[in-house]
Order: structure tokens, then C-alpha cells, then sequence
């Protein structure tokens, strides 16, 4: 029986990139046992995936800020002796960063991953005693779903399936009625799309019959939230969710759209049409992809309007 540790620590996009790599592993061998470490965040998603027997947090974003605390070396102290718990085959840091290699260099076992020239951080290969290349211009999906399979020795086989099992829960904010979840929120300003455009948009999808639906995850994004609802009825605006709240929301609902966020790749990974909208970034490499019903539209400075966005939502939306 193969025991595998794979180490993606962040972000929650690149950790949702990772889902259907496992679910390639867990075709090819069925009674492998699958651990993950995880920074303690994101923890929820690995758990939604079958594959996964244990998910190991980590917390080196919280404890990069007091370092010499006592509670950070207790802290780190217990991630060492969990991590050191098991032997594995395989350890894979599919993540290709010095603190990802550094991190997987701890666990017991041969550690593997890109080569030099594959690697985001170079530097990180030196700590693999197996090394892959895969071309740094694949989206990132396909570049897990290569190195996983040359790391573990199988050909690539199947659609590409992010394999997650979402949980039958009930939402009572939600109500009963069909609605589209409108993710305006990303890390970056300049990434946003403008709050006048998404109340146009909103407004097209009160009249075909779903309610918009804003989620949020700080005060900010909030307030931006509680105004672009305050300008529409019916839209409602969700209590803070854990992350497996998340995805029962969006596998809930008859499409996405959102910019350039961790939820809009969920969507994806639960199977919902999604359309993508991108302001400052490129979609080739890291854009929503799916086996389902995935659009990316805009580009670096090239946002879509809201006439486009409609006319993809509408063509890949379920709508009433």
C-alpha cells in the first residue's frame, strides 16, 4: 500500500489546482493512503476530497508574526511530531517554493518535485532527491496532474475531474428560491470590476429569475457587499462562511461569476457553470478550468463589460 504526503500549503486557488491530481492518484491506485499538509486556512478543502485520509494544518502565515512566542514553538513543536508520525513512499511538494521544499524536507521519506527548471523558486529543487520537468507554460492543473503522475509513476488517463465531495447541509439564510453567487472580492484592487457593473449585471439576474448573492470574507468586502445589496431587491448578503459552507453555497447555485478569487475556482472544482472575470491578471495559466461549464473572459486591463459577462453567464447558467 502506497502511503504519498503531499505538501500545497496556499493559496486557496493553488490548492484547489491540486484536487484533480488526486483524484488521478486515487484512480491509479485505489488503496493508496493520501496525507496532505496544508497551511491551516485551507484546511476544509483537502477534507472534501475522498482521497485524502489526513490533512496535516500548518500555520507558518500566524506564526511569522511572533516567531519566538511561546505558543508559536509549542505550535511548532506539534506540527513536527505529527508530520514525522508516518513514513511515507513519497513525499511530493507540489507547490515548488523554498518554504513548501523545506517543509516537505521535514516529513520522513524521498521527497520529489519539479526540477530547477520547472520549479516556481529554483532554489527549492535542491531539496528533492527526485526531480521532474514539467513546461512552466501549462496551466497550472495540468502541470500538478504531470509531475503527481510522473511522480508516482502512471499515465495520465480520464477528464480532468477535481473529484470533491461536498456535503448535503442546509443553509436556512438561503431560502428556497434559484440564485447566482456574484464573487466580487479578490486580494487585489486593481483586480476588482466596478460596483456599478456588478448591479447591472445583478439586475439582469433578478429579471431572469435568481437572486444575487454576495459573499465576503473581511469588513471591507462587507460593506461592499451591504451596498451593492442595499441597490438591488432581493440580493441577499451571507453571514460569514467556513470554507465548506462556501461550497455547499456555490454547488447550490445555477452559476458564478466572479473575478479573480479562490471561490471562483471552488465553483469550478464543484462542478457550477462559472464565468471568470479578469481585470489585471492573465487567464491562460490560472484561469478556471473545468470539465463543466467554465469561462474566462478579460484580461490585463482588458476587463469584459457587462454585456459580455451577461451573454456568458446566460449561455452557461441554469437558469429558471
Amino acid at each position: 500500500m502506497q502511503k504519498i504526503l503531499i505538501v500545497r500549503l496556499s493559496s486557496m486557488g493553488d490548492v484547489i489546482h491540486q484536487m484533480p491530481a488526486m483524484t488521478d492518484l486515487l484512480r491509479a491506485y485505489p488503496d493508496a493512503v493520501i496525507d496532505w499538509v496544508v497551511e491551516e486556512g485551507f484546511a476544509e478543502l483537502p477534507r472534501l476530497h475522498p482521497a485524502i485520509r489526513r490533512v496535516i494544518p500548518v500555520a507558518l502565515r500566524r506564526w511569522r508574526k511572533s516567531p519566538m512566542a511561546a505558543a508559536t514553538r509549542a505550535e511548532w513543536a506539534q506540527f513536527k511530531t505529527e508530520i514525522r508520525a508516518c513514513r511515507y513512499d513519497l513525499i511530493l511538494d507540489a507547490q515548488g517554493l523554498i518554504k513548501s521544499a523545506a517543509i516537505a524536507r521535514l516529513a520522513c521519506g524521498p521527497v520529489a518535485g519539479f526540477d530547477r527548471h520547472s520549479c516556481r523558486e529554483p532554489w527549492a529543487s535542491l531539496a528533492y532527491q527526485r526531480q521532474y520537468p514539467v513546461a512552466k507554460n501549462l496551466h497550472a492543473i495540468e502541470r500538478n496532474r504531470r509531475l503527481t503522475a510522473a511522480a508516482n509513476g502512471y499515465a495520465l488517463q480520464g477528464e480532468l475531474d477535481y473529484g470533491l465531495k461536498v456535503p448535503l447541509q442546509d443553509l436556512p439564510w438561503l431560502g428556497r428560491s434559484p440564485y447566482a453567487v456574484l464573487l466580487t472580492a479578490t486580494s487585489r484592487e486593481d483586480k476588482e470590476w466596478p460596483e456599478s457593473h456588478w448591479i447591472a449585471l445583478a439586475q439582469r439576474c433578478i429579471a431572469a429569475g435568481l437572486r444575487p448573492v454576495f459573499p465576503w470574507g473581511n469588513a471591507r468586502e462587507k460593506q461592499r457587499a451591504e451596498r451593492l445589496a442595499a441597490a438591488l431587491p432581493l440580493a441577499v448578503v451571507p453571514p460569514q462562511l467556513s470554507l465548506t459552507d462556501a461550497a455547499v453555497m456555490l454547488a447550490g447555485s445555477r452559476v458564478v461569476v466572479g473575478v479573480d478569487t479562490g471561490l471562483a475556482h471552488l465553483a469550478a472544482a464543484v462542478a457550477v457553470p462559472v464565468v471568470a472575470i479578469f481585470c489585471a491578471s492573465e487567464p491562460a495559466l490560472t484561469g478556471v478550468k473545468a470539465a463543466t461549464f467554465a469561462l474566462n473572459l478579460g484580461g490585463n486591463g482588458t476587463p469584459p463589460t457587462v454585456d459580455q459577462v451577461w451573454e456568458a453567464t446566460s449561455a452557461g447558467g441554469r437558469l429558471p
